[in-house]
């Protein structure tokens, strides 16, 4: 890739989309491009962190794995987001394992290039700092899902946030694709396939949602809202009315 598609790239990022392309040419001039297959490993947590990545394309997927194998996602990043910027400015090891879940391109950047460059843009750094502490939230509310939620809850939430991000309006009858197959909302979740797989099913049967070939059809909007706030023994609709 030549300098002039890796400053192209960094300016979809969210974290360099506001530097003039002289500036960004100071930083892309170091970088180096890899590719990744579906499924292949980019760093592993606990490894010694060199620098951070800049997915190009595809989609790239941070998780932590337990001892029996099972993985919860951290946090999955597509086209300008940004992986592993924690060790930059800790020097501590990579704090999650990523994996590619589709064919994909990152760029590195070494941490020194990005520490001397954060020094003469002080502003790049204000906008790190803005987007670690936005991905620490996202980080708290998952580990308040994880202890306070059963995946019952967390799966209404997960297909509440699918929803969203396809239909600009909610609305009972309201349908939407989920590409996720059921081992993938596992690790989403930090369940397995059968519970999940488990849990959807009693959705289906409380009636809060209907499932048609790919497509998840919202029966009970309100319903799916009140189950995601804490309270998993709210009847579903129809029961209520009965």
């Amino acid at each position: 890739m030549s300098v002039e598609r890796r400053i192209e790239a960094l300016t979809k990022s969210a974290l360099f989309q506001n530097l003039p392309t002289i500036v960004l040419s100071e930083l892309a001039t170091h970088g180096s491009e890899r590719k990744l297959q579906r499924g292949q490993i980019l760093f592993s947590a606990n490894e010694p962190a060199d620098g951070m990545y800049v997915v190009l394309s595809g989609s790239v997927r941070a998780f932590r794995e337990n001892m029996d194998g099972r993985e919860q996602t951290i946090h999955v990043e597509c086209a300008g987001g940004t992986l592993a910027e924690v060790p930059v400015f800790d020097s501590g090891p990579y704090p999650s394992t990523a994996m590619a879940e589709e064919d994909s391109e990152v760029l590195f950047l070494a941490k020194e290039d990005v520490r001397r460059f954060m020094l003469k843009h002080p502003e790049v750094a204000l906008t790190a700092l803005a987007m670690m502490a936005k991905k620490l939230r996202t980080v708290a509310s998952l580990a308040e899902q994880l202890a306070l939620k059963d995946v019952s809850q967390r799966l209404a939430a997960l297909l509440l946030e699918e929803a969203q991000q396809n239909v600009p309006t909610l609305h009972d009858g309201v349908s939407f694709s989920l590409p996720l197959s059921h081992t993938q909302l596992a690790s989403r979740l930090g369940s397995v396939r059968e519970v999940v797989t488990r849990s959807l099913q009693k959705l289906v049967q409380q009636e809060f949602l209907a499932i048609r070939g790919h497509r998840i059809v919202i029966l009970d909007l309100e319903g799916l809202r009140r189950l995601t706030e804490n309270h998993p023994k709210n009847p579903p609709r129809h029961a209520r009315s009965a």
